[in-house]
């Protein structure tokens, strides 16, 4: 069931919308060689705590970690690890959420570790376009499904891979509510757009390949290429303009 949110309820989405994205952009200085996923989780963890927050993911279905930091070939849901350590080349995907005043906020990026070989990096800057393309499209009177093809059709004209067994999804009380937003689909399907919804729109994009798997720990979901793959999301709310973007500072 959709819920939608009063004025009162998108405040208090956008108050910890604000604390995720500032946690997100707290770990940027961190992205160098030789630093282990483990300490930006902790450096993550701190930040929310601090600021009177909860780590939206700790716990979470069992997730063991703050935040979900995933490498290169590693699409989500990575598990920090003090036994891995960035290096030069590498792309990280830091997906984080933060509970605050009984709501929650939700966002991720993919940071570079210094010099990216260009391949990925046009990858990250289509799904990047990708993402803005899908925001547009979250307007009253349009459907989940104007959203998803958005994202799929500028991914798919750069031959790129549209992971399908993950998708975005309504927050709120709750970090995931109804409705799912898949970054796949047909214009004009789908719930239709009302102000008042909150959605995390969050196109999870392969080099090569659609197919991912999912590693022994239960949790890392990898490109079956082995191919980088490209994770970008924002929280929005539906308003009478369109969306308004909450994960900002």
């Amino acid at each position: 069931m959709v819920i939608l949110k009063n004025a009162q309820e998108i405040q208090a989405v956008s108050e910890a919308c604000k604390l995720s994205n500032a946690a997100l952009w707290s770990v940027e200085s961190y992205m160098q060689p030789g630093v282990t996923t483990k300490e930006i989780d902790h450096v993550l963890h701190k930040f929310i705590v601090q600021a009177g927050g909860k780590p939206s993911f700790l716990g979470l279905y069992g997730f063991p970690g703050s935040a979900c930091i995933s490498l290169n070939s590693e699409v989500i849901h990575g598990i920090p690890s003090p036994k891995v350590k960035l290096k030069e080349g590498d792309i990280v995907k830091v997906d984080v959420g933060a509970f605050y005043n009984g709501f929650h906020g939700d966002n991720a990026w993919t940071f570079q570790v210094g010099k990216v070989d260009p391949a990925t990096v046009r990858l990250l800057k289509e799904t990047q376009e990708c993402l803005r393309l899908g925001i547009e499209q979250a307007k009253p009177g349009n459907r989940i499904g104007d959203i998803s093809h958005a994202v799929q059709s500028h991914a798919e004209s750069f031959g790129y891979g549209v992971v399908r067994e993950f998708v975005g999804h309504g927050v709120g009380r709750k970090v995931h509510e109804d409705p799912e937003v898949p970054n796949f689909g047909k214009p004009g399907r789908g719930v239709r757009l009302v102000p008042g919804m909150i959605l995390a729109i969050e196109p999870m994009i392969n080099l090569s390949g659609a197919g991912v798997k999912q590693l022994a720990d239960g949790w890392t979901i990898v490109t079956q290429s082995g191919s980088n793959s490209a994770h970008f999301e924002h929280t929005v709310v539906i308003t009478e303009d369109g969306a308004k973007i909450l994960t900002v500072k």
